[in-house]
């Protein structure tokens, strides 16, 4: 068929979903029982359905699209790179690839990156650089954290989905987190020990301080309940790690970016890794980058050892072109100002949310990443659902929210509102005021089911 040949008639919506389903398989999801939506476009923090809707995207998608949809610098970034050269082998330099490896060591302060194509596998190539550098074969994690669905990821990972593919790799070791609302040390953050960092010092030592290679930690806890830590909580955990020789990893994968008003989530925190994993929100999600960005002195150590680690499409132009793209328009757009000043606001609305509905337990905020933690009791904080679970309530939330066509993220008993950092205040508003109309009704539901009883 030419270019002047009429094309054929666009699909329906059904057709398109139904294709989707017949020939393709979907992530944590029981192929059968798959409703995927069709998504036909999108502009900034909108996006279509293939029905003609206009949805607000509060989730950012897999809260990555943070300079919202089709971004026309993007575009251009991209169409430019492509007409120049799609693809190099990871064995040879290009100007993109370069460009955003000293971009990175910028923002960062650290030194050298090396690239891959998503977030698990930056998790992966982080463990086994950590075990070469150090030459020891322990990870610690945290149980309430998602560093990926690749088998070492996802083993290092403490969240439900990891229980299928266990055993998994050997070597990890698990801690706790610092969950204020629910500690499991019993403790409220103003009178606590930070146990949630001593602990850790205890597990070191009866496993065997010369046996850890490294700790790898979510930024800010991402799809386990945006665990926002108290402020010392990170300097504390950096000088563990120093005391005992053990390598700190940070994964920001979710977290960084500009997510939370900075380039990476521990910058608020006044500290600095030995190893920063990311990926998301390095190109918005316009192509598919991932990185391990390591300090001066593991850069160094590479200089005379192997680095027994290689992708394909490792460096890829493309992606890397779009990666400079995007941290360009960061910075041009004043995107991390706007995220702070925004997320500030947005932190008021929850905190009235907080104090106006039975059913929200706790909110957790910073920057444009937040949660409402909902439960049955707040006395008792019951969840609204259980750890790996979920309830009618719950789904009842979610029906209301598609029904107004706002497109949120929600999990166990936690729901998210992570828009794109692009989004305005009256963008945020409206859909907050969706929010508040769903929990509402989730109110109503529970104070039915209390009275019936």
């Amino acid at each position: 068929m030419t270019s002047t040949e009429p094309r054929p008639p666009v699909a329906s919506a059904h057709d398109i979903a139904q294709q989707n389903r017949d020939y393709t398989m979907f992530s944590w999801s029981v192929q059968g029982g798959a409703l995927p939506p069709v998504m036909t476009g999108g502009k900034g923090s909108h996006f279509y359905d293939g029905d003609g809707n206009t949805w607000l995207d509060f989730s950012s998608q897999l809260i990555n699209l943070n300079i919202g949809h089709q971004h026309p610098r993007m575009l251009e970034a991209i169409k430019k790179q492509v007409d120049q050269m799609c693809f190099a082998g990871p064995s040879f330099a290009t100007e993109p690839r370069g460009q955003l490896g000293q971009k990175l060591s910028e923002v960062t302060g650290l030194g050298k990156t090396f690239f891959t194509l998503g977030g698990s596998e930056a998790n992966e190539n982080a463990i086994k650089i950590a075990r070469l550098v150090t030459g020891r074969d322990k990870i610690i994690t945290r149980y309430r954290s998602y560093h990926g669905a690749t088998m070492g990821s996802m083993t290092a990972s403490g969240d439900p989905r990891r229980w299928p593919v266990e055993p998994g790799v050997p070597g990890v070791v698990r801690v706790f987190d610092p969950y204020c609302y629910r500690c499991p040390f019993g403790k409220t953050p103003d009178s606590c020990g930070r146990e949630c960092v001593s602990h850790i010092e205890e597990v070191i030592q009866m496993e065997g301080p010369d046996s850890i290679a490294a700790i790898l930690v979510e930024g800010i806890t991402g799809s386990n309940g945006l665990l926002v830590p108290p402020d010392d909580y990170y300097p504390k955990l950096r000088a563990l790690c120093d005391r005992y020789g053990i390598l700190l990893i940070t994964d920001e994968v979710m977290s960084g970016f500009g997510r939370t008003g900075k380039w990476l989530a521990t910058q608020h925190y006044g500290i600095k890794p030995d190893i920063v994993t990311c990926a998301k929100g390095l190109t918005s999600g316009y192509m598919p980058l991932g990185a391990v960005i390591v300090s001066r002195e593991i850069a160094a150590y590479f200089d005379t050892h192997m680095l027994w680690g290689g992708l394909t499409y490792s460096g890829h132009p493309v992606c890397c072109a779009a990666a400079v793209e995007n941290l360009a328009i960061y910075e041009d757009e004043g995107l991390f100002a706007n995220a702070l000043e925004l997320g500030a606001y947005l932190g008021q609305r929850l905190e009235a949310m907080k104090a106006r509905y039975a059913c929200v337990g706790d909110v957790r905020y910073k920057g444009l990443f937040s949660v409402l933690e909902l439960v049955r009791d707040k006395a008792t904080k019951e969840p609204l659902a259980p750890f790996g679970g979920t309830s009618p309530e719950m789904g009842q939330l979610a029906a209301h929210l598609r029904s107004r066509h706002v497109y949120a993220y929600s999990r166990f008993n936690f729901l998210w509102v992570c828009p794109p950092l692009v989004v305005t205040k009256e963008e945020l508003d409206a859909g907050l005021d969706v929010y508040e109309e769903a929990l509402a009704l989730v109110d109503q539901t529970i104070a039915a089911a209390v009275a019936a009883d």
